[in-house]
């Protein structure tokens, strides 16, 4: 690969913003969930579902920082806005089911395991997969603030 193109991809405030943005959700809900739960879990630095939501944080900060570059009357913004509206409806709809659902999958297994005293195939469903609306509302805020931020400080 080029080093132009590498040299240009770690230089795009949009990507740096998204990727800042989406780094400091995935810090703050691993503090979060240690604090919650008096227990650290590096799992959760990487994983999904939790506070705040690092999808929404991620896709609402670029959108918030095209719009605030490029305005809100640009095709960039309409195409980041759409995704980011998608991105969090996703996040508290789809994913948050499939979470509620995988919890009661598994519980249903270790029941049937205990009923039957048969050896199961050991397949437990992830269940941190989506986010309840506070969530995604705390992950939409902080990548407003952090567009914010980064267009006063570095791009104006």
């Amino acid at each position: 690969m080029n080093m132009k193109y590498i040299s240009e991809l770690f230089s795009n405030v949009f990507v740096l913003t998204a990727l800042a943005s989406w780094a400091e959700a995935q810090v703050l809900k691993t503090i979060i969930h240690a604090i919650v739960n008096k227990k650290f879990d590096i799992t959760r630095l990487f994983g999904d579902g939790g506070m705040p939501s690092g999808h929404s944080a991620t896709v609402t900060s670029l959108a918030a920082t095209i719009g605030l570059v490029k305005g809100l009357d640009s095709v960039e913004f309409a195409i980041a806005g759409i995704v980011a509206v998608v991105v969090c409806h996703d996040a508290s709809g789809v994913r948050l089911e499939t979470g509620k659902q995988s919890t009661i999958l598994n519980e249903m297994q270790k029941t049937l395991k205990l009923l039957t005293s048969q050896e199961l195939p050991e397949v437990k469903l992830k269940e941190f997969v989506g986010h309840t609306r506070a969530q995604v509302a705390a992950g939409i805020i902080m990548g407003i603030v952090n567009a914010i931020i980064v267009y006063n400080l570095f791009l104006r």
